[in-house]
């Protein structure tokens, strides 16, 4: 069975959709002057694995983080037993999103956030003396620990919301992440993931939400910022930098 048909199947997703209530947020919140963020009053998920893509700023991580916190987790990151914080950085979203539920509950679910993926991986540690298998990421590199990380806690029927899980991976290393990902969503898990990659992002059927041009919109792979540019540097390299620079 191929990538295509797997993800055409009509199946329940764990997090079909969610709504915003302004109300809740104040009118004095930046909140309110992230342009495609400020418009979302409902939003809906259509297949195993989304992506959100856009400008660094356009508010992609923001709404990542309030739905993951709304769903359960902690807000730096980890399964829903991690209970830390070492920097109180998450918006008051959380508290205004509202997650549109399947009716099927997920076996398992992680939440990584590669800018605080240090600190879930010193609360690894702790938690390990209490049981379960230490997983010993600080004795890892960076992107050996995400990939790691990765295959020891993906697994079927799962929810997972990923921020730049690219981050510290080699683009050898991201097509291993690909080749997981996708043999857990071929498995009824669900993926929420924000990315600036393109090997990421060329997953079969996948869907994309861009949250550039002020609003946001699907769109298809070909047309993300993360396609285009690295078709054209590679594609036309030495031209491509002679104008950057040349400027």
């Amino acid at each position: 069975m191929s990538v295509e048909t797997v993800f055409q199947e009509k199946r329940e997703l764990h997090i079909k959709g969610l709504t915003i209530d302004w109300d809740k947020i104040s009118e004095s919140s930046y909140l309110r002057n992230i342009e495609s963020v400020s418009k979302i009053q409902h939003m809906e998920f259509h297949k195993p694995i989304t992506f959100f893509v856009g400008e660094n700023g356009s508010g992609k991580s923001t709404l990542l983080e309030a739905i993951a916190v709304s769903y359960g987790f902690n807000p730096e990151g980890g399964t829903k037993n991690y209970s830390f914080s070492t920097y109180d950085s998450h918006s008051e979203m959380c508290d205004a999103i509202r997650l549109i539920r399947g009716f099927s509950k997920p076996g398992w679910g992680y939440f990584l956030r590669a800018e605080s993926f240090y600190n879930v991986a010193s609360a690894e540690e702790e938690y390990s003396k209490f049981g379960g298998i230490p997983q010993h990421y600080h004795e890892k590199s960076h992107g050996e620990s995400f990939l790691a990380m990765a295959q020891s806690n993906f697994r079927s029927n799962g929810v997972y919301l990923l921020d730049e899980p690219e981050a510290a991976l080699s683009p050898q290393r991201q097509l291993t992440l690909l080749m997981e990902i996708v043999r857990c969503a071929k498995e009824g898990s669900q993926f929420i993931i924000v990315t600036h990659s393109p090997i990421l992002l060329g997953i079969p059927d996948a869907e994309i939400i861009s949250f550039d041009d002020g609003e946001i919109h699907t769109c298809d792979y070909e047309d993300t910022d993360s396609y285009q540019i690295t078709e054209m540097f590679i594609n036309n390299r030495k031209q491509f930098l002679k104008r950057l620079l040349d400027e």
